[in-house]
C-alpha cells in the first residue's frame, strides 16, 4: 500500500517552458521600490492584530480616596493613588485596541503583484506542474514530492481552491508557505526564492494581465 501512494506522488512533473505561456503583461513587469514597499508594508499592517491594551487612570481599580489631606502634612498634595507617576497608577498615552490596516489601490496591489510575479520568473524560481491534486492529505507524499523536483526553499505553494489535500500535505513541512491563487500575497512571494504551481493556478495568474 506504501508503494502505492508513492506512485501518486510521480504525477506532480515539472513542465517544460515550451508547455506553458508567462504573459509578458503579468510576468515581465520591471520592479519598482516603492511600490511593493507600500503594498507589502500594507499586507503585514494588516496582519497585525491590534490587541495591545493598557489602563488609563480612569480604568485602573482603586485610587477612590484621597491619600492624605491637602494641607498640613508636609507632602505634595496628592488626589488619588493611581495618578500616572504612581506605582500601580494608570498609563498615559498607553495603546488601545486598534486596527493597523490602511487603504491601498486596487490597481497599486495588482501591479505590485505583477512585480513580484516578474522578479520570480525573471530569476528561475517559478516552478510549474500540471496539477498539484491529490487523492488524500499526506505529508510524506508532498516531501517526496518535492525532493524529486528540487526546489529552492523558502518555497511558496500556489494552489487552486480546490486543492484542498495539496494545501493540507504542503503546509506542514518546514521552508514551506501555502496560498491561494485566488488571493496571493505579494510579501510571500517576494520571500520565497521559489514559486511552485499548477497549470490551472497559472493560468489565473495569467488573466490578471486582462
Amino acid at each position: 500500500m506504501a508503494g502505492e501512494k508513492d506512485s501518486k506522488v510521480a504525477e506532480i512533473k515539472l513542465l517544460p517552458e515550451k508547455d506553458f505561456q508567462l504573459r509578458p503583461e503579468v510576468f515581465g513587469q520591471e520592479p519598482n521600490v516603492g511600490t511593493l514597499h507600500e503594498v507589502v508594508r500594507a499586507e503585514q499592517a494588516a496582519r497585525r492584530q491590534g490587541t495591545a491594551s493598557t489602563k488609563n487612570r480612569g480604568e485602573v481599580r482603586g485610587g477612590g480616596a484621597k491619600p492624605w489631606r491637602q494641607k498640613g502634612t508636609g507632602r505634595a498634595r496628592a488626589g488619588s493613588n493611581r495618578m500616572p507617576h504612581w506605582t500601580g497608577g494608570g498609563v498615559v498615552f498607553g495603546p488601545t485596541p486598534r486596527s493597523y490596516d490602511f487603504k491601498v489601490n486596487r490597481k497599486v496591489r495588482r501591479k505590485a503583484l505583477k512585480m513580484a510575479l516578474s522578479a520570480r520568473a525573471r530569476e528561475g524560481g517559478l516552478k510549474v506542474v500540471e496539477s498539484l491534486a491529490m487523492e488524500e492529505p499526506r505529508t510524506a507524499a508532498a516531501a517526496a514530492a518535492l525532493a524529486e523536483l528540487e526546489v529552492e526553499y523558502p518555497l511558496l505553494v500556489m494552489v487552486d481552491e480546490s486543492d484542498t489535500n495539496a494545501e493540507l500535505s504542503f503546509r506542514n513541512l518546514p521552508g514551506v508557505d501555502v496560498i491561494s491563487a485566488g488571493s496571493p500575497a505579494v510579501s510571500m512571494i517576494l520571500r520565497a526564492r521559489t514559486l511552485l504551481l499548477s497549470r490551472q493556478a497559472l493560468e489565473r495568474l495569467n488573466g490578471i494581465g486582462d
